[in-house]
């Protein structure tokens, strides 16, 4: 050994032992990683007003200019729904220029989020950076899912030992670190998820890529200006950011960033309908109607009832509250509860409903079935008769028509009022509702002091209201033999679905169309789009091998291969080349083909063309789908789709 290379091995064992050294290397898929074990107290940053320290995963260059803090929630619907978009920041800033850092932020609500949050962090303990982040894309791709038995396989899937993962659970040692995450985001007013800092600058909420593009860029060049080390910049730009200019002085340090600001009230009247099945809470005169479409699992429902008791207080008998039910897909005890609600309804009126209502808004988040049937006795409900309706589904057609109104006006949300057909959307404060209530009540006595009896006047503002628009409506060519479908060939509706076997969502309504095909049979015709979205990589290359499963075996093969690939998705390397080839081997292809059609790209063009077809009609992301000219966007559920089936199915004489 010569004296230059034991000089270099001296001071890299130093540096290594003096806790100044990170080591990094990339994984299989072009991924900074630190080799676990070597993390250490050298690129401790916790004195920056957003601290990162040793212990938090991230993907990225530790000296990255920009550091994108992401706060999130493994069961919040949101946080997973901006994952795509953190994906295309990795794909077009690259690692040595955005840095991610990941911390843990389990909302109460969310009973299934802080075992998976500490078996997030006993992965990256046993595992490092590599390993956790194989646990996070899992943990995301199958979000309903978060059981113990499933934390345990994702770990081990991860690359981590099996039994000191177990141990570690039994042990808790992820708790610490959690709460060290929870105390952070309190301390920085993190408090919702996802909630992101890069360098420092605050973008809350599932925003899109422009959202968060602009203040990358920003910090980028903030971070060119400076004439520090690589390893201060983060320190110097979050603890420069995280500062409130003092007003009057251009100079000062820059505000955080605002989330976006909402977008301008909808001042349209729209005549949302009262119906004879509507729980009503108030005075059938009452000169201002309050509908409101709600969900009883829902935390902001929850949140927005001090607020309607004080409008009750406020307001008295010139305001009735109508409920319609809104019991989103994502929250699974919303719909048992609701039906118990119902029941005391058609028990005990509105008073029942009322009164079930309170109680279960009460009870929330503990909503299962010893729970609903502790309310239930305590109401005098026969809970019998209840957990049969609840099993058998009786109120799920009142459920369906209530969600389908809701759609039609646009409510997709909960908690969605209209205030004499005035929307106001969200758990929003007091004020707000004073001030349409006020706007409202004024031209309500206006119409009485004209001659309309007190009782017609929601009857006349509605008259004057908007119907809700029709479907949205896309232009997409026909099929043709080279897309694969399933269902009836000669029926008269075809649901063209654009999808990408990499896309979380559209795995996620892979069941939706399976719940379809068993309800239509025959009278619907779903084809298979491909529209692999460009920040994911393995996605076109496994939408030609499902072309290419189509070429040689049919419909048949197709659909095997379908169902292969979203099953796979999400598993380390599940849908990469190797995996491609192992589920054609599994499902019988022959070989030679397989590997030919891939390394030619022979199916590319078929790819492209789906893409394009899709893009030409405004089609920007996935899943999306067309039923005979009617657009569904986004993984909905099934009562979304059925609404527009029977309409197609009704204007096709089907």
């Amino acid at each position: 050994m010569n004296k230059g290379t034991a000089l270099v091995g001296f001071f890299m064992s130093f540096m290594v032992g003096m806790g100044l050294m990170w080591t990094i290397n990339r994984d299989k898929t072009g991924d900074l990683k630190a080799e676990p074990g070597l993390v250490a107290e050298g690129v401790d940053q916790s004195a920056a007003a957003v601290p990162v320290s040793a212990k938090d995963p991230f993907w990225g260059n530790p000296n990255a200019p920009v550091t994108i803090v992401e706060i999130s929630d493994f069961e919040c619907p949101f946080c997973s729904r901006v994952e795509p978009t953190m994906e295309q920041i990795k794909t077009t800033y690259g690692p040595d220029k955005v840095r991610i850092v990941w911390k843990n932020n389990p909302l109460p609500f969310h009973a299934k989020a802080r075992p998976a949050h500490e078996a997030a962090v006993i992965v990256h303990q046993l595992g490092g950076n590599d390993a956790f982040w194989k646990f996070h894309k899992l943990a995301f791709a199958n979000q309903r899912e978060l059981t113990a038995e499933n934390l345990e396989k994702w770990a081990v899937a991860s690359g981590v030992d099996g039994a000191k993962f177990k141990a570690d659970m039994a042990a808790k040692k992820g708790a610490a670190k959690v709460d060290e995450d929870l105390a952070t985001g309190r301390k920085i007013g993190a408090n919702g998820t996802p909630n992101f800092r890069i360098n420092g600058v605050e973008v809350s909420g599932a925003q899109p890529f422009e959202a968060f593009k602009k203040v990358i860029d920003e910090q980028l060049a903030e971070a060119a200006k400076l004439k520090v080390k690589p390893s201060e910049v983060y320190v110097t730009l979050t603890n420069k950011n995280a500062k409130a200019a003092p007003a009057g002085q251009d100079d000062a340090p820059q505000k955080p960033a605002e989330a976006p600001k909402p977008p301008p009230d909808d001042t349209t009247i729209w005549a949302v309908p009262v119906l004879k099945e509507d729980p009503v809470l108030g005075p059938a005169d009452a000169p201002v109607t309050i509908v409101i479409f709600s969900d009883f699992q829902c935390p902001f429902c929850k949140r927005v009832e001090d607020t309607m008791k004080k409008v009750r207080e406020t307001y008295g008998n010139d305001v009735r509250i109508v409920w319609k039910d809104n019991t989103l897909p994502f929250h699974p005890r919303a719909k048992p509860a609701a039906a118990l609600a119902r029941m005391a309804y058609d028990t005990k009126g509105d008073k029942g409903f009322w009164d079930a209502h309170e109680a279960l808004f009460e009870s929330q988040p503990k909503l299962e079935d010893a729970d609903l049937e502790g309310i239930a006795k305590k109401l005098g409900i026969d809970w019998a008769r209840t957990k049969a309706a609840i099993d058998s589904g009786k109120y799920d057609k009142l459920f369906g028509a209530s969600m389908d109104l809701a759609a039609d006006f646009g409510a997709q949300g909960t908690p969605h009022f209209f205030v004499n057909g005035y929307r106001v959307k969200g758990a929003q404060p007091f004020e707000k509702f004073k001030e349409v209530i006020d706007a409202q009540l004024a031209k309500a006595k206006g119409l009485i002091a004209a001659g309309t009896p007190k009782a017609k006047v929601y009857e006349a503002v509605m008259r004057e209201g908007k119907a809700p628009p029709p479907p949205e409506k896309k232009e997409v060519a026909a099929p043709t033999k080279a897309n694969p479908f399933r269902g009836g060939a000669t029926a008269k509706v075809t649901i063209q679905v654009f999808s990408d076997f990499q896309c979380p969502f559209c795995k996620r309504v892979e069941p939706t169309m399976d719940e379809i095909e068993k309800a239509y049979g025959s009278k619907v015709k779903i084809v298979w789009r491909n529209m692999p979205l460009s920040f994911h990589e393995d996605a076109p290359l496994a939408s030609e091998a499902a072309m290419e499963a189509f070429e040689q075996k049919g419909n048949a093969g197709f659909w095997a291969y379908h169902k292969a690939l979203f099953e796979a998705q999400g598993t380390p390397d599940g849908i990469k080349r190797p995996g491609l080839e192992k589920i054609a081997q599994e499902q019988g292809l022959d070989m030679a083909k397989f590997k030919a059609a891939l390394d030619s790209h022979k199916h590319k063009a078929q790819v492209d063309a789906d893409n394009e077809i899709g893009q030409k009609a405004g089609i920007s992301g996935t899943p999306a789908a067309v039923i005979n000219g009617y657009f569904v966007s986004g993984a909905q559920p099934f009562p979304a789709f059925k609404k527009l089936i029977d309409r197609a199915l009704k204007e096709a004489g089907g």
